[in-house]
């Protein structure tokens, strides 16, 4: 009688099959980090989180090899994965997608699909270096942040009517603020310019209408973290 009741089920699989799911997991998620690092636009870039891609594959390979066809182990696994917590939000949403990339080609490959998995991440890949190449989908003006200030108590209502009629497509004031102890209040727009060499006369129409105060535009917000 085996008191321990001792088992090891390491013997499903076989060394070779071990090598092959880590080793094709690594090679593929670097290649997607690499994909990732070169596409990328705006300046919330960091190396842990393509590092973080590259694990992620390989451990989503690992717990599908884990998992195999046992149903009750996959539910034990789900229950055991749900109490992990992310605190750090994600500044772009394509990194999500990346995520998710990664982890559907770690499944492949843990559940042996070797041919599936290199395709796949090829053309994905093919798919966003072409993308981000030609621009896709960009708006040839994206929107900007205008942040006026202005003598507290004056009639900022229909104040900058004019040079928004003239030079921008769309705006719309977002917040007023009080700055400056009170003696300033600063309008926050988010604005649309027809075309980006006026910027610079938009500006100074504005500074002549606002007292000369500050005035500020934070150009291509859409595409940079704040």
């Amino acid at each position: 009688m085996d008191i321990f009741n001792f088992q090891d089920l390491t013997g499903e699989f076989s060394v070779l099959d071990i090598v092959i799911v880590m080793v094709l997991s690594f090679v593929l998620s670097s290649f997607i980090g690499w994909i990732y690092k070169i596409t990328h636009r705006g300046s919330s870039y960091t190396q842990s989180f393509v590092l973080t891609l590259v694990m992620n594959g390989m451990v989503v390979a690992l717990v599908m090899m884990i998992v195999g066809s046992n149903i009750a182990r996959a539910f034990s696994l789900v229950g055991a994965l749900s109490i992990i917590r992310f605190r750090n939000a994600v500044k772009e949403t394509r990194d999500v997608g990346f995520i998710f990339f990664t982890m559907a080609v770690g499944m492949a490959i843990g559940t042996k699909f070797y041919l599936l998995a290199v395709v796949a991440a090829i053309v994905i890949s093919l798919i966003m270096l072409l993308m981000t190449r030609f621009n896709w989908f960009a708006r040839e003006m994206s929107n900007q942040i205008l942040r006026v200030q202005i003598p507290n108590g004056a009639a900022f209502d229909s104040l900058f009517d004019k040079p928004f009629v003239t030079y921008t497509t769309s705006s719309e004031l977002i917040s007023v603020d009080s700055v400056h102890s009170g003696m300033l209040t600063e309008l926050t727009y988010s604005i649309g310019m027809k075309k980006s060499n006026q910027i610079q006369n938009f500006l100074t129409e504005i500074k002549n209408l606002n007292g000369n105060n500050k005035v500020t535009l934070i150009a291509g917000y859409n595409s940079t973290d704040l």
